[in-house]
């Protein structure tokens, strides 16, 4: 008979697993993604893919999250029939106890997320706790671990339909994931579920996303289901779709697809898609009793040998202490930047209160004029840093905001990550404007570029507070530029074309 699993012992493994898969990307994705470096011939997405490399290898030798969206914390738990346990705590608080150790950990504090009160106060927990936890009980005497992290860019581009039972799966992923815009932060993975009832065609979506990457091997030896067939013709069309590295065009939009299905009712076809990013991050282990899990470090040799470099031969450095609307009117779409200077932070919470102030007539506490905002909640710091990791937010959910602020603030540009809607872009053609795209999956490499920081207003918000960063040579590309062309609109719709397989009337008006 084996030994009981001890709580102190699965608490442990809980954290130590957490703080794994902040700085580690599992080295499958790794390798895929190296080698769509290799391939790719879309410059925008190749310098991209190279951020996000290089990124990817300094958060393994520096133990240091790969995104600042550290996630929300899920955990998939097999546990055997006939597995003993030797605990007090439920199995959900001996789960939250080893996500409040992992990020409140000293030596790698990561982001805390998660918000109490969702619909309500919205108050952050301060420690990423409560996890979302799925249970199965399996035949054995020992429990199965994933535990994964999954960041809100991703998570928010969750599709959910009830298709009939006649029509095609194939046409309604083409048709939904160029919906989804950049926010997810590919090149990612996509996971769907197939059948059982819309909750269980979810769950299975979210769970196909913790399998290895290996559509290469399926390419290599050819299908042998109908499951097999579907995935190499959804990585094929998915890809043929153009939308590359960061949305910005390019041959890779993803790494590989992953599909579960589960037989269903004859009236049903439900069907889920969920996004992986680019920050991909999930860990595997078992526990039987005999000690906490050992996660063994990969080696750092695995990674592809790629570093990136700010160029100033490519790019053009900008002082942000002078910049002056004149300035930001003359960049051009798709041009690459190196921002110097001081810049202010501000994302949601901040955006909605300066929203409340301006309509009671209040003075704001931070003089915007000729400033740039930067769309970001960043990680605590930790020993020597000026600041963790850092990296931009999505910044759709700011489009709302973005006639006040360039009409009522005098801020001059913005940066964040993905595209903007409509109402942003029709706000930045009016007031000659700019929206500069940080790429997002590499917040450790912009977080170098933060060389000092201080909360300037709203402390009370946490990591949603104002900063005001002093960066040298942060890396930024011009997205939407003073005459409102997005090059998320031209880039993709330009290699689309590019690649030639999918009719462009095939996907009416999504570019």
């Amino acid at each position: 008979m084996t030994a009981a699993i001890r709580q102190e012992d699965f608490i442990a493994s809980i954290a130590d697993a957490f703080q794994y898969i902040s700085y580690y990307h599992p080295l499958d994705y790794i390798k895929a993604l190296g080698a769509a470096y290799e391939r790719e011939q879309s410059p925008a997405a190749k310098d991209a893919i190279a951020q996000i490399l290089t990124n990817s290898r300094m958060c393994a030798e520096g133990h240091r999250p790969i995104c600042q969206d550290t996630g929300i914390a899920v955990v998939f738990l097999k546990v055997g029939r006939d597995a003993r346990w030797d605990a007090k705590m439920s199995v959900q608080a001996m789960v939250d106890e080893g996500v409040r150790r992992a990020y409140t950990n000293p030596d790698n504090k990561l982001r805390a997320s998660v918000l109490l009160d969702p619909a309500g106060a919205r108050k952050n927990s301060r420690d990423n706790t409560p996890a979302v936890v799925h249970y199965e009980i399996v035949p054995g005497d020992h429990v199965e671990v994933i535990c994964a992290a999954k960041g809100g860019g991703s998570e928010n581009k969750s599709k959910f339909y009830a298709l009939n039972p006649s029509d095609l799966i194939v046409d309604w992923v083409l048709k939904t994931v160029p919906t989804m815009g950049a926010g997810w932060c590919p090149p990612g993975i996509l996971g769907l579920g197939i059948g059982g009832t819309p909750e269980k065609a979810m769950l299975l979506a979210k769970e196909s996303l913790m399998a290895p990457v290996d559509i290469h091997e399926l390419q290599a030896r050819g299908p042998k289901s109908r499951v097999e067939e579907l995935r190499l013709e959804l990585y094929e069309k998915v890809n043929a779709l153009g939308i590359g590295a960061q949305g910005l065009g390019g041959l890779t939009t993803v790494l590989d697809v992953k599909i579960l299905d589960y037989p269903t009712h004859a009236a049903s076809l439900p069907v889920a898609m969920i996004p992986n990013c680019a920050a991909t991050r999930h860990v595997h282990f078992h526990l039987d009793g005999s000690g906490p899990a050992v996660l063994t470090p990969p080696s750092l040799d695995d990674w592809p040998k790629v570093t990136w470099q700010p160029d100033t031969n490519v790019a053009t450095r900008v002082n942000l202490d002078t910049l002056t609307k004149e300035e930001v009117a003359k960049w051009k779409p798709g041009q690459v930047l190196l921002l110097n200077g001081k810049l202010l932070t501000g994302r949601d919470a901040a955006h909605k209160r300066i929203q409340d102030m301006l309509v009671k007539g209040e003075k704001l506490p931070v003089d915007f004029t000729n400033r740039v905002i930067y769309y970001v909640g960043p990680v605590d710091p930790v020993r020597d840093e000026v600041m963790g990791p850092a990296g931009p937010t999505t910044a759709t959910r700011m489009d709302k905001f973005t006639e006040m602020m360039l009409a009522q603030t005098g801020i001059i540009s913005m940066v964040g990550k993905a595209e903007r809607g409509p109402e942003a872009i029709e706000a930045i053609k009016k007031h000659k404007s700019a929206y500069l795209m940080a790429v997002s999956g590499a917040a450790y490499l912009v977080a170098k570029a933060i060389k000092a920081a201080k909360v300037v207003a709203f402390a009370d918000l946490g990591m949603e507070a104002i900063y005001e960063f002093e960066v040298k040579d942060m890396p930024v590309t011009v997205a939407v530029d003073s005459g409102g062309t997005s090059v998320h609109q031209a880039g993709p719709h330009e290699w689309m074309i590019k690649i030639g397989k999918i009719p462009v009337s095939a996907i009416g008006g999504h570019h």
